[in-house]
Parts: structure tokens; C-alpha cells; sequence
């Protein structure tokens, strides 16, 4: 490495010194090594994941394990035009509404029709809204009028659309809840498992895997144990034969960690006898997940976040998305998935849009943030060397989402400011989109202990629950920030100008790749260029807790020689997230730069006489 980087600069010395020719200068190109080799495209979405649940709830109680109306519960109507217009000028353009689908919920909403949910396989008070119980109809939680829940839930869409913000939904294709039951599906539709044949463990006709002849036997239940406390003693729940478990579990005997309060969707393969595909005729379950997704982009929404979509097979996702595509072509597709080995094949083959970049770039910098003994920039360029080589404009980037523990958290970093490199990182390094979670721009800590999870550094999915530093950001609805400190309001202004400076620029948006190295860089230490025909910007990352990185970073003469050809003779540096004017220097004297430790520069390079 050392090697490559002393090399480069030896060539560079001699490109100013005029040992190189202008002529031979011309035949000059871009060294492979230090780029992504991808012909970069312009996929810059900025997408702010919010739980409906969580996020327009005003109720400070959080009493551990209390029901809605003890915590409150946020609404559709509470993302109100105040909202939408804060999130919109924090530089977001699509919004991810996480919950929407109506999901298993120890709630009562008997009296208007909704069947009752069993305790025993529901996680939390308020359930876990990737256990679906209707996929054509939305929670009822989320509306103030119960009946007119779907109305609200339009009303919403459109409210967002106003705002120049696009659409996005959870799609849960690989299980539903154990206790699934639509009461609102169109005529015409059966539910799942309607027409099984259960003696049978696998069926290429069946909806679900069976356990035949054998019960379901569930394992001790935290939401029993509390309702028990609290006086409650729910009749045991009974399943015969037991169905096989969400994560792939074909046993009658689920563990606790398991996903046992759902239920494997059978997609014409049979894993039992090494993981056959029986694909034709089109299996049921195909047919009905086709229609739910029709459905659901005929509500007008953009895009779905498709959850475990590596546990559902390829096949299907290749018949699906163009068929929805065709009734909606600019609908997105999302994929979440954590096997790099399959990566190409669900972009290029399956037709995903977008793919998450979780084990590769959120792994590698949570270890920098918390600046763990391994921790190493060698990560990063993992990623793009490597791991997403060729199309890492197409994966999704972040720090926070409803799965991971909060940045400001004491489990994380305890610190949201900790973070400030590695996001600069994530939003720049690719063209492809960035994502945070509702109130990581606030420091949102995650903490207390909320119910199902315990006190675990993450805003619960499972539980009725207020985020404190959230609230603060919304001011009892102004959501103007009125209530956050000094410190909030510069974190929040960080977000602010580095989402926008994503949507913005167009090296970040559309430019190419190019890595800058030199010997005074340690492990925590990185940098590189983003640059387009018109447009450069010198990303600089300082993991580094103690040590400010103070060094001079040189741009290949073969990225400057089209100013070198238009007479341009000096660099003017302008650092982007300050606005402050670094330094004019001569064009070969190379940029100076001086990050404090635990900082990250963004500076925008202009090239004039």
C-alpha cells in the first residue's frame, strides 16, 4: 500500500516538475486501483425511514410493557404539513413509513370487526409490525378514526406527495403472523393456507410448510409472563399441525429467538430435499403476493422495502417486479438482504432497484465509530474494491434503521456526534442512496426499557413507546425543534447541510470514484475524490480519536489535466459543511488539509487562474 501511494506521488512530482512532457501527459489515465471501475449513475435518493408508531406519539410516560393508552401511539394525521415540510427541507426525498401494513397486536379492536390477535405469538403490546396479519389492510393503531384507517392512510400518501416526497412501504413477503386473517381483502381473494393439504410437509400447492401430526409447542413467552403479573390468563394457543416458522425453522418446536410468532411462506421450494424449486405451474402464493403488491401500488405509493427478500427465491422476483412494473413503471424495489455472495444476482437478475449495505460498509464503520481495537479503513475499501464492485450505486447506505441500535445510544457509541465521519462516508462514497432513521438527526438514544426487547439501545418495534429527543425536535406538532438543545440544533444542522449537499452536488451525485493515499494516513484515516466532468469534492475522514489528520493530499495530474489545458493555475478549496475557504494554492502544491480527530471535511474544489 505504502508502495502504490510513495509511486504515486514520485509521478505526480514529476508531472509538476515538467519531467513529464505536455505531450506524453495526454496518455495519462486514471489508475484502476484506486477506483470502483463502475460507470457511475446518478441514484441519489435521501431516504428518511420513520415508524409511524413512534414518531407522532406525544405521550412521555413509556411505562415498561404499557398498552397504547398508558404510551400513547402515533398517528397518520400526526405527519402533518409541518412535518412533511421539515423533513423535506432537511434534504430527504423519499419517506419510508415503517408499520403501515396491519400486523398481530395484543390491542383489542374486536368491536370493529378486526379479529382478536393470541398473546402467546405476539412480540411486544404493541406486535411486530413485520408479523402481517392482513396484507390489503393498514394498522389500526395508526388511525384516530378506526374505521376510516385506509382513508387516513391515503390521505397521508397524498399529504406527502404535496410535498414534493415520495412513497415508500414495508413489503413482508417471506411470513405472516400466526394468526393471520384478512377481513378486508377484495372478493375473489382466499387467504393463505385456505386450501392446504396439511397432511403434507411440502406441496408446491400449499401456502404453508406443516409439521404433520404434530402440535405446535411454543417457547416461554415474556408478553405471557407479563400479562400473567398483570392478572391475565389467556387460554393456551393451539396450532395442529404446527406450520413451519418464519426464519426457516421446520420444527413444532420453536426457540425463543426464533421467529416464532410467524409463519414461512412456501414459494415452491422444498428444503427438505436440498432447496428444489417447483416453479411451474406458478404457485399459489406467488399469485396472491403479485396481487398484494398490485394493490398496494395502486394506492399510489413509490416504492417498497422488501424485507428478508434473499429467504424468498430469486425466480419469484424475477416474474414479479416487471409484472408490477408494467401497472406501475417507476415504482422502486428495495431489497434487504446480507449475503454478498448473491448480491449481483438480486440486482441483476431478480431486478431489485436497490440492495441494503449492511455487512459490508454499516459493519465496517460501526467498529471505526466505536472505535474498536480492529477497527480499520481497510473496510471501506473492502467495500467498494470488492464486495459491491460494479454497482455500488446501487446499495443503500446508513447508520441507523429500525433493526440497529441508535448511534447515541450507551450499546453504540454514546455519542451521536461519533458518527459524524462515518456519515459523511456513507451519504459520499457511492452514488447510490442514503438513508437515516426518524431522529437520528435529533441524537435519539433508545433508551429505557420498553417492553418485549428490554433495554436494548434500539426504538422498540414491538412496544407502544415515546422517543424523547424526537419529541423535543417535535414541539408537541410544530415540529419546528423549539424544544431541543444547542447541541441538538447543530447536529440537526450537520444532517441538514450534508443531505442537502447530497441531492445537490453533482460529484457526490453523479461523479466518479478515486481514493487519495499517502504515507501520513493511519487506519483511521481516509479520503478520496468524487468528480465529474465539471465538479470535484475531497472527502476527508478522521476516525481517529486523538490525532488530527494534518497532511497535504494530492489530485492525480490525470483528473486536473483538463483545467491544466485550460490555463487554470490554482486550486481554491472550500470546505462545504462550514462553508469556509480553505486555501488558494498552485495547482501542483496539493491541498493541505487539517482534520480535528473525530471530524470529517467535505471540500468542494474550484480551479481558477
Amino acid at each position: 500500500m505504502h508502495f502504490r501511494a510513495n509511486r504515486w506521488l514520485l509521478y505526480t512530482a514529476l508531472l509538476s516538475s515538467g519531467q513529464v512532457m505536455a505531450q506524453q501527459s495526454k496518455q495519462v489515465t486514471i489508475k484502476k486501483e484506486y477506483t470502483t471501475g463502475e460507470e457511475i449513475s446518478d441514484h441519489k435518493l435521501r431516504i428518511y425511514q420513520l415508524m409511524v408508531r413512534l414518531f407522532g406519539n406525544k405521550q412521555t410516560t413509556n411505562k415498561y410493557y404499557g398498552d397504547i393508552r398508558e404510551n400513547g401511539c402515533g398517528k397518520f394525521d400526526d405527519i402533518n404539513d409541518n412535518a412533511l415540510k421539515a423533513i423535506k427541507d432537511l434534504g430527504i426525498s423519499h419517506v419510508w413509513y415503517t408499520g403501515v401494513v396491519e400486523h398481530a397486536t395484543m390491542s383489542d379492536y374486536t368491536r370493529y370487526g378486526i379479529s382478536k390477535d393470541h398473546p402467546a405469538v405476539v412480540k411486544g403490546r404493541a406486535g411486530s409490525p413485520y408479523a402481517i396479519k392482513d396484507y390489503y389492510d393498514v394498522d389500526p393503531d395508526l388511525a384516530n378514526n378506526v374505521p376510516e384507517r385506509m382513508s387516513e392512510f391515503q390521505a397521508l400518501v397524498k399529504r406527502t406527495h404535496a410535498h414534493g416526497l415520495k412513497v415508500l412501504i414495508d413489503f413482508v413477503p417471506n411470513h405472516v403472523a400466526r394468526t393471520y386473517y384478512s377481513d378486508v381483502k377484495p372478493s375473489g381473494v382466499t387467504d393463505f393456507g385456505t386450501a392446504d393439504d396439511t397432511t403434507q410437509a411440502f406441496s408446491p400447492c400449499n401456502d404453508f410448510y406443516y409439521i404433520p401430526g404434530t402440535p405446535l409447542i411454543l417457547p416461554p413467552s415474556p408478553a405471557l409472563s407479563n400479562l400473567l403479573t398483570a392478572g391475565v390468563m389467556p387460554a393456551s394457543y393451539e396450532e395442529h399441525p404446527a406450520k413451519a416458522t418464519g426464519n426457516n425453522v421446520f420444527s413444532a418446536q420453536p426457540k425463543e429467538d426464533d421467529w416464532y410468532e410467524t409463519i414461512k411462506l412456501n414459494y415452491g421450494v422444498d428444503y427438505a430435499h436440498g432447496e428444489k424449486g417447483y416453479f411451474d405451474p406458478i404457485p399459489p402464493v406467488w399469485l396472491k403476493m403479485k396481487d398484494i403488491l398490485v394493490y398496494w401500488a395502486q394506492q399510489d405509493v413509490d416504492g417498497f422495502r422488501c424485507d428478508m427478500a434473499e429467504m424468498v427465491p430469486v425466480a419469484f422476483w424475477q416474474w414479479v417486479i416487471p409484472a408490477v412494473k408494467a401497472v406501475k413503471p417507476d415504482i422502486i424495489f428495495i431489497a434487504e438482504a446480507y449475503n454478498p455472495r448473491v448480491y449481483k444476482e438480486y440486482l441483476d437478475k431478480a431486478g431489485f432497484n436497490y440492495l441494503y449495505d449492511k455487512v459490508g460498509l454499516y459493519d465496517g464503520l460501526k467498529r471505526l465509530i466505536r472505535n474498536e481495537p480492529q477497527a480499520d479503513v481497510n473496510d471501506i475499501r473492502f467495500v467498494w474494491q470488492q464486495e459491491s464492485r460494479g454497482y455500488g450505486s446501487r446499495m443503500l447506505r446508513f447508520l441507523e434503521n429500525h433493526d440497529e441500535e441508535r448511534i447515541a445510544s450507551t450499546a453504540f457509541a454514546g455519542n451521536a456526534w461519533l458518527a459524524k465521519p462515518a456519515m459523511v462516508i456513507t451519504a459520499t462514497l457511492g452514488s447510490g442512496p442514503v438513508m437515516i432513521y426518524a431522529g437520528q438527526e435529533s441524537g435519539e438514544r433508545g433508551s429505557g426499557k420498553e417492553g418485549f426487547n428490554g433495554d436494548d439501545g434500539r426504538s422498540t418495534i414491538f412496544d407502544y413507546w415515546g422517543m424523547p429527543q424526537h419529541q423535543a425536535w417535535m414541539n408537541g406538532g410544530a415540529f419546528d425543534g423549539g424544544k431541543l438543545t444547542a447541541d441538538q440544533q447543530r447536529l440537526r444542522t450537520f444532517y441538514n447541510r450534508l443531505l442537502q449537499l447530497t441531492g445537490e452536488h453533482e460529484a457526490i451525485r453523479q461523479g466518479s470514484f478515486y481514493e487519495i493515499t499517502n504515507d501520513a494516513l493511519n487506519k483511521r484515516q481516509y479520503a478520496y475524490l468524487r468528480y465529474s466532468d465539471n465538479k470535484q469534492v475531497l472527502i476527508v475522514a478522521n476516525f481517529d480519536r486523538k490525532a488530527p489528520l494534518t497532511t497535504t493530499l494530492m489530485i492525480p495530474a490525470a483528473i486536473q489535466m483538463k483545467w491544466t489545458r485550460e490555463g487554470k493555475k490554482q486550486l481554491k478549496v472550500r470546505e462545504l459543511l462550514t462553508d469556509k475557504v480553505l486555501s488558494v494554492k498552485q495547482l501542483q502544491a496539493g491541498i493541505p488539509v487539517n482534520v480535528p480527530p473525530g471530524d470529517a471535511w467535505i471540500c468542494d474544489i474550484s480551479y481558477i487562474q
